[in-house]
């Protein structure tokens, strides 16, 4: 029989559209399983409302670092209240982490897609794009590792956090736990270790400082006048202003302090 005919034509056209149909069912079954799976195996956030962390993800992973090196970690941390955390840290915080926090519902889209662009065009996992409730759901859950999975799921508990936690207590525990200097967790025991003073203490210069360390904590010094400090501590005080969370004499005091 000539391949060519009709006929012939017809049933190979017909079992290419089968190929490629249950080819997609079950590609479609395969991603249905694996969100089934990390769904299942999300934590419970409930339990946050009310009760702080003990410890983190990050923690516990920088503990089992050490001990297979037979050393035993010794960790910072020391818990604040929310309302005894100085409004100007936080509004330092916000932005220059998460300008759009109390907007949005655990992930901000527009900076999502920029991302994703990103990603993209470097053929990787390169730019983070990831929102306050991202960042601690990471530090509180997962690994470090730049995978779709965890990436997956960092975006599926944020949701559960946002949903179970108000935007106070998200902030709170961020705060508090978050990594500002080698084996130095929460912004009261960063304020410690770094200026000898208690949180509620620091001057606007130096909570621009702290809040500069955050993308890099484990390669910075906020004391220092090093070029990241001097580039993040002037992006920061021009922001402040624009938002107008600071006067234009703050401003240039601010600027000053970072040449």
């Amino acid at each position: 029989m000539v391949p060519n005919e009709p006929g012939e034509a017809r049933k190979t056209r017909s079992k290419a559209k089968r190929a490629v149909f249950w080819t997609f069912l079950a590609l479609l079954a395969l991603i249905a399983a694996f969100a089934l799976y990390v769904w299942l195996t999300l934590p419970d956030v409930s339990g946050l409302r009310i009760s702080n962390p003990a410890s983190t993800s990050l923690m516990r992973a920088q503990a089992a670092q050490a001990a297979k090196k037979g050393i035993r970690l010794s960790v910072e941390r020391s818990w604040v209240a929310f309302d005894q955390i100085p409004d100007m840290l936080k509004k330092c915080v916000l932005v220059s982490e998460d300008a759009s926090f109390y907007e949005h519902k655990g992930i901000d889209v527009a900076e999502l897609k920029e991302s994703i662009k990103r990603d993209i065009k470097e053929r990787r996992l390169v730019r983070g794009g990831s929102t306050i409730t991202q960042q601690l759901a990471k530090n509180l859950y997962l690994s470090g590792d730049k995978t779709l999975g965890r990436k997956l799921k960092e975006f599926l508990i944020a949701k559960r956090l946002e949903k179970a936690l108000s935007k106070d207590r998200i902030f709170a525990l961020y705060l508090n736990i978050i990594e500002l200097g080698p084996n130095v967790f929460g912004v009261q025991a960063a304020a410690r270790h770094w200026f000898g003073k208690g949180v509620g203490e620091l001057s606007l210069e130096e909570m621009v400082r702290l809040t500069a360390i955050m993308p890099r904590p484990l390669s910075s010094d906020p004391r220092a006048n090093d070029a990241w400090m001097k580039f993040k501590g002037h992006w920061i005080a021009e922001t402040l202003a624009a938002v107008k969370a600071i006067g234009e004499d703050e401003r240039k005091a601010l600027v000053a302090a970072f040449e």
